[in-house]
């Protein structure tokens, strides 16, 4: 499940990243000037920001299985229309509408491992899934550059958009819930169910009710860090390219070859930092929530990292130290998603990812519009420190506020999730 998982990740990431590597070429054949594309780059954002709670909620409601197919049909056949794209407001409109069809892979994503996983392993299969998010944007670097290459850059949206439509039927024919699936043993499933907490396995059927999500404290929390921390992701995705070609001088071949090592570092993080939390709470005696909060703090200081780049000289450190922010980025992620999961019922979790999304790539699109009228006035090197501020404020606010999630006693039953003293969230 957890392979399948990665897999409707790298795709999903593949549609979003495929633009970014061909930026460079689409703005010289389309006449699109740097802050033409910083709009083009919010018109996702927006539509991915204002979708993300509708889609989280749709998850909840449908089920995951039919609600990430239904998504990613969709995302695929937009992403290739995107090969039809003739001026900087057709292809605004079509990546706007690419935003809200893929914002159901996460809260669809944290969904699921939250059906499959017992708490105590959820941060390590969170952190593989979050592999697939900087694994498509690994991939994307040659792929498109190949795809230039070979035929021009239409070719790289419709291969990306044949490639979602391929996981999405294997999706629809693999994908059950743990209590449905007859390929799992009997003492699986007993164990799955056993490690979960009573607030997600006791819950009954029910839709999700979005005024008990903003009800709770822990959804301010980890909303408001969500805001704080998702431009430096967002601006690694969208800008790292435009930045070796306009900072550091490297050619479309250049790109192919390094363009792509801030992902590998960023899949690192994604996995060492989702076997992180059990071993903090193994070897400090911490909590397994206070465990995420102290990984969410250790990948935000890393952050600094990247916000020295203005002192590199050779690209090739400058490289280097996008590779340290893309590891930091994906630990401090992972614990931010674990923690959401820890922190809803189970017909709750999608709809608050959503949510929490949602204010994550406000954050993203507001800095975005700032970025693409002020890098040609500043350039990138002070906006690289602002990432890493407002990552470290992100820290700051998840210890400040996230509290753990009270679990009833034995033959109790759970607390009224409506109460803001149970208030935990995303």
């Amino acid at each position: 499940m957890v392979s399948l998982m990665i897999a409707g990740l790298v795709i999903n990431y593949l549609a979003r990243n495929t633009l970014s590597v061909a930026a460079p070429t689409m703005m010289s054949q389309l006449s699109i000037s740097t802050e033409q594309y910083s709009h083009i780059v919010v018109a996702w954002q927006m539509g991915y920001a204002f979708m993300q709670p509708v889609a989280g909620y749709i998850v909840d409601a449908i089920g995951t299985k039919m609600g990430f197919a239904c998504f990613a049909i969709a995302w695929s056949g937009v992403c290739a229309a995107a090969a039809l794209a003739t001026g900087w407001q057709s292809l605004a409109f079509l990546r706007g509408m690419l935003g809200v069809t893929e914002a159901a892979g996460f809260p669809a994503g944290v969904k699921a491992t939250t059906e499959w996983f017992p708490a105590k392993e959820r941060s390590v299969a969170l952190g593989w899934f979050n592999v697939g998010s900087s694994l498509g944007a690994l991939i994307a670097p040659p792929l498109v550059v190949w795809a230039i290459l070979t035929s021009g850059w239409q070719l790289a949206f419709v291969l990306v958009g044949a490639f979602g439509l391929i996981w999405s039927g294997l999706w629809l024919w693999i994908y059950k819930h743990p209590t449905e699936q007859r390929l799992l043993s009997e003492q699986e499933r007993d164990y799955i169910l056993a490690g979960q907490e009573a607030h997600l396995k006791d819950a009954p059927k029910a839709r999700a009710q979005w005024r008990k999500v903003f009800g709770r404290r822990n959804f301010y929390a980890v909303a408001l860090a969500r805001f704080l921390s998702e431009p430096a992701w967002q601006t690694f995705n969208a800008w790292i390219p435009l930045y070796l070609m306009t900072e550091r001088h490297m050619n479309i071949k250049e790109i192919a070859l390094f363009a792509w090592l801030p992902f590998l570092a960023a899949d690192l993080g994604c996995v060492l930092g989702g076997y992180l939390s059990p071993l903090l709470h193994k070897h400090l005696k911490v909590s397994l929530f206070t465990s995420r909060k102290l990984v969410m703090l250790s990948g935000c200081l890393c952050m600094i990292g990247p916000g020295c780049i203005g002192l590199a000289a050779s690209p090739y450190t400058a490289i280097l130290l996008l590779c340290i922010g893309g590891f930091a980025h994906q630990v401090l992620s992972g614990a931010l998603y674990s923690i959401t999961s820890d922190s809803f019922g189970k017909n709750e979790v999608a709809t608050a990812t959503g949510l929490g999304g949602m204010c994550g790539f406000l954050g993203a699109a507001l800095f975005t519009a700032i970025l693409g009228v002020l890098v040609t006035q500043v350039g990138y090197n002070p906006l690289f420190v602002a990432l890493a501020v407002l990552d470290i404020g992100a820290a700051v606010v998840i210890l400040a506020l996230a509290r753990q999630v009270a679990e009833p006693a034995a033959g109790e039953q759970p607390p009224a999730r409506a109460t803001a003293a149970v208030a935990t969230g995303q």
